[in-house]
């Protein structure tokens, strides 16, 4: 069957609809910490287009205000932002295929984006795959603006106080983890995933355990990646 554009773009916003309201709240926590830092929503726009690095940019609003070093911010937003290298290295073949979309579609590929299209595991005979996945990029990438925008603008209209808002991407990951385990026919990796952060939590404590965890989780997935691949675990 041909693959339908209309098709595809239903099919992607339909998966990225959890992350938009996630990124309304969180994305307009950072407008207004942004605007009270005495930026414009100009600058809010910039930065999301740009940056785009949800926790990095929460980080960017105190780095500014303690008018940091460029060498300080940038050793600074590559430590906490690191993890993302091993969301871009499971996904360079399949991203390489979108052709001209392929850089946008690395740069785009948030925790919340790469949880979107880890869930995604068939899709419709009449929905071409890697451009759904550019949509769902390219779709998350204009709620986190359009948040960070609404924040701006209510920060200068009237005060909020946003205390808080940050768990509804904890609630939205744990969703998207429940969905997958469900769905998964082995649950192998999100035991492995689940008890190697927990782990590390414990040992190293919550503000170094999300890197660690991810690196433990990549070695012993890959350690044993013959003996999951001789009892035919997928």
């Amino acid at each position: 069957m041909k693959t339908s554009r209309i098709q595809t773009i239903k099919f992607a916003l339909k998966k990225s609809l959890p992350v938009l309201f996630g990124y309304l709240f969180l994305g307009s926590a950072f407008g207004i910490m942004l605007y009270e830092a005495g930026y414009t929503v100009l600058w809010a726009i910039l930065i999301s287009v740009v940056v785009y690095a949800g926790s990095g940019q929460f980080l960017l609003v105190s780095l500014l205000s303690s008018a940091a070093s460029l060498p300080t911010v940038a050793f600074m937003t590559l430590f906490v932002n690191s993890r993302h290298i091993f969301y871009g290295l499971s996904y360079v073949e399949t991203f390489k295929k979108g052709g001209w979309r392929y850089p946008f579609m690395i740069f785009s590929l948030t925790d919340e984006t790469y949880s979107v299209n880890t869930s995604i595991h068939t899709v419709p005979a009449d929905v071409d795959e890697v451009m759904a996945r550019y949509f769902i990029g390219l779709f998350d990438h204009i709620y986190w603006i359009l948040g960070s925008v609404i924040g701006a603008l209510a920060g200068q209209l009237i005060p909020i106080d946003f205390t808080g808002v940050d768990f509804s991407m904890t609630a939205l990951f744990v969703v998207i983890y429940i969905d997958q385990m469900i769905e998964a026919k082995n649950k192998f990796a999100g035991i492995i995933g689940i008890v190697c952060a927990v782990l590390c939590l414990i040992v190293f404590g919550a503000d170094k355990f999300l890197l660690l965890s991810l690196i433990l989780t990549v070695a012993l997935l890959s350690a044993l990646k013959p003996l999951i691949q001789k009892k035919g675990v997928n």
